[in-house]
């Protein structure tokens, strides 16, 4: 294994006992941190890996799961063949909720790790050693999606003193229990930012209301409002109306902007073509 001479700081793996989906979040003080530290399967695992860290150990560890071995015998297997593995810091979960976690004893301080029913909580280069446990409570006591509960975990790890060199990157990737391999239900990076955590939930924020735009229920009208832009909202809004039958509020809301932007008529007949609303012709008349 080639060492990657880069510095990473508080993580976390897991996975959601209720949906079976498999996370990773990160934040540091080392640009990019959110490229190079988790990587995730769907049906496999997620693995985090860093200190010094070699990123050789996500792509092998997800292999070696999904090849049937258990966290604790893949890490195993990957500390042993690593000579510098004194200076990493690793950590899996796998599909059935086992994790593994390995703190190398030249980790600079402070440096450590807990885990707890299906995730593993990691740091090193802290300003106190009550980092890891304070992202392992706050982790257990939240509530919602993983990508939310996993959050929790990075936003109190920095409310206990987090890296004593400061902030600059965050993280996030989430996988479905059972996907196609490049499918992800989130996938969020902060490369470079004075405050990184703040900038990773506004990113969660648009991205869950993104995904709302083609359901039409309360909880995503309130997600719209809350992340999107005027125009985004106003054509969930027509969605809304065209999937309700109503083409007489759709049209109303579609006029002007066919009349700012003609072309948008282009857009109606791709999302009519895709089932999102009822016949063009009918809507644009």
């Amino acid at each position: 294994m080639a060492s990657a001479a880069r510095a990473v700081t508080y993580s976390i793996v897991a996975r959601d006992a209720e949906t079976g989906e498999l996370g990773v979040a990160v934040q540091s003080r080392a640009f990019r941190a959110g490229s190079g530290v988790g990587c995730a399967l769907p049906g496999v695992g997620a693995v985090a890996s860093q200190a010094f860290s070699e990123r050789s150990y996500g792509p092998l560890g997800l292999e070696l799961l999904q090849a049937g071995k258990t966290p604790e015998q893949a890490l195993a297997g990957l500390v042993a063949a690593d000579p510098e593995s004194a200076v990493r810091q690793v950590a899996m979960v796998d599909a059935e909720s086992r994790t593994a976690v390995h703190t190398g004893t030249e980790c600079i301080r402070e440096a450590g790790h807990r885990t707890g029913d299906g995730y593993s909580v990691q740091a090193n280069m802290m300003r106190s050693t009550d980092v890891w446990h304070a992202m392992a409570e706050a982790f257990e006591a939240a509530t919602g999606s993983l990508a939310r509960r996993l959050l929790a975990a990075l936003e109190a790890a920095e409310a206990a003193g987090g890296d004593w060199r400061g902030q600059q990157a965050a993280g996030l990737l989430v996988v479905a229990a059972d996907d196609k391999p490049w499918e992800r239900v989130s996938d969020l990076r902060v490369d470079d930012h004075a405050e990184p955590l703040r900038e990773l939930r506004r990113l969660l924020d648009l991205e869950e209301a993104y995904r709302a735009l083609t359901r039409s229920d309360e909880r995503a009208a309130a997600a719209r409002s809350d992340g999107l832009s005027a125009v985004d909202v106003r054509w969930a809004e027509i969605i809304d109306a065209g999937q309700a039958g109503d083409l007489r509020r759709a049209r109303e809301l579609l006029a002007p902007l066919l009349v700012e932007e003609p072309r948008w008529a282009d857009f109606v007949r791709a999302l009519a073509g895709r089932g999102l609303v009822p016949d063009a012709d009918e809507l644009l008349r």
